[in-house]
């Protein structure tokens, strides 16, 4: 991951170049202060106050610098982010307005705009560390924290499958067991079969290295309100004998994404100390082709007891989150969120930037998305109508695991994976794309986090720390 520890720090009256923050509105106001050569500098760069332009303007023997954003009195997550990129290696500070301000939520920006992947391969045009000196001391740990979950999630996500399978996620239940002294229990081979058969049978195409396995995690006090976190572990998915086109299997190794946000909600739940008793499941597996796949036509055995008939192999994700999400309704929690790069059709819907977000309740969508929005994660929420539970169907088994018509391919995904909650049970559903195809300031072409942020501050918020 990208060593972001020092990339803020508390400012005491350190060396540093001065950023200035300007509106279009704004800028003919700034411009009044500065020299004729600067503002023809500012003219040079064709800087006009626009959101996420950047300016560098000399000084004597020095220079500061102007970001462009919406508003210098409120900041988002992304004001700073553009800057980050873009200066020099330094240190820097706001001045003027912005010092009065606070950079505040554009701390988490300036973090995660300085993130790189490089597993595989150095950037060789990386510039050095762009350091943020703040007077908010207190809010740079918080910032922090949900900055490395953010780039933990991408890490992850942009990882290879083959460096990336199954045993992967588990060395990572077993870094938040160690960390945390939580217990871990991890369930594989005949264990898996008798206990989690439809992890089972998505799984046991895999080479032996890839076995399938569950993960459990569980930390925090008996006496605490159950919280269950449900990630989708699909770490390669081919499509099975309904296998994938080239194009389709491309980006398959970010399938694993539910689960990469499930690790980084889970660590950020067990670091601030949430008064909850958390279950953190994680079923992985790779969906593999092999004489001993699972077929479409076949019905498989389910550990709630319902038997489900295989429509599609590619329908397989939601397959292993419902022997997981019946696992964690045994657990009676207070809330099960679970997390799923789960279908192509809430991408059609919302697009790159929204996550899709499906719950039973409507109080709790209602904080979902209010949490959201106030952290620039904003879910938007799809309905689980009763009237589309029949597309799910099947002549010979209790349900199907896809329907063959062409509508509402999110929501009857929703719709599957709510026949393995318990009955009452408060849950969320996000159906994440785990991936950004273009690059935004701060936020790198490649895994990203989506419904992370609004989890974690919706959960922040009910249950305390």
């Amino acid at each position: 991951m990208t060593d972001i520890q020092d990339l803020i720090q508390p400012d005491r009256g350190q060396d540093a170049i001065d950023i200035y923050l300007v509106n279009e509105s704004g800028f003919d106001d700034f411009t009044k202060s500065l020299s004729a050569s600067q503002r023809a500098s500012l003219s040079g760069q064709k800087f006009e106050g626009k959101g996420y332009q950047v300016g560098i303007v000399p000084d004597g023997d020095r220079f500061f610098a102007v970001g462009g954003v919406a508003n210098p009195k409120e900041l988002s997550s992304w004001c700073l982010a553009r800057l980050a990129e873009a200066l020099p290696e330094g240190t820097y500070r706001l001045a003027g307005e912005a010092a009065e301000t606070g950079a505040g939520p554009a701390m988490f920006g300036w973090l995660t705009a300085q993130y790189s992947f490089t597993r595989y391969k150095e950037d060789e045009n990386a510039a050095g560390p762009r350091v943020l000196l703040t007077g908010e001391a207190g809010k740079i740990d918080a910032a922090m924290a949900e900055a490395r979950a953010e780039l933990l999630v991408r890490d992850l996500v942009n990882t290879p499958a083959e460096d990336m399978g199954p045993a992967a996620l588990e060395a990572q239940f077993e870094r938040l067991a160690k960390t945390y002294k939580a217990e871990l229990e991890v369930t594989r081979g005949d264990a898996l079969e008798q206990g989690y058969p439809m992890v089972h049978a998505v799984g046991r195409a895999a080479e032996r290295k890839h076995a399938p396995r569950i993960m459990h995690l569980t930390w925090g006090l008996d006496s605490d309100p159950v919280l269950a976190i449900v990630g989708k572990g699909v770490c390669f998915d081919s499509g099975g004998l309904d296998i994938k086109p080239g194009t389709g299997m491309r980006l398959m190794k970010k399938d694993m994404g539910g689960a990469a946000h499930a690790i980084a909600l889970g660590e950020l739940i067990m670091q601030a100390k949430l008064k909850v008793r958390l279950r953190l499941l994680v079923p992985a597996v790779e969906n593999a082709i092999a004489g001993n796949a699972f077929r479409p036509g076949d019905v498989l055995s389910s550990r709630k007891g319902l038997t489900v008939e295989i429509h599609n192999t590619d329908a397989e994700g939601r397959l292993i989150l419902g022997d997981a999400l019946t696992r964690a309704s045994e657990e009676e929690p207070e809330l099960i969120i679970d997390f799923a790069t789960l279908t192509g059709a809430a991408r059609v819907a919302l697009g790159p930037d929204y996550a899709a977000m499906m719950a039973r309740k409507d109080d709790t969508a209602a904080q979902m998305t209010e949490a959201g929005k106030a952290n620039d994660d904003e879910p938007w929420r799809l309905p689980l109508p009763d009237s589309y539970r029949e597309y799910l169907n099947s002549d010979i088994a209790d349900i199907s695991n896809a329907h063959t018509n062409p509508y509402a391919g999110a929501s009857v995904a929703g719709l599957f994976l709510d026949r393995f909650v318990g009955e009452g049970i408060d849950w969320v559903h996000f159906d994440t794309f785990a991936w950004r195809p273009f690059a935004k300031p701060g936020r790198s072409k490649g895994g990203a986090a989506y419904g992370l942020r609004a989890s974690w501050h919706m959960l922040r918020n009910r249950f305390g720390g």
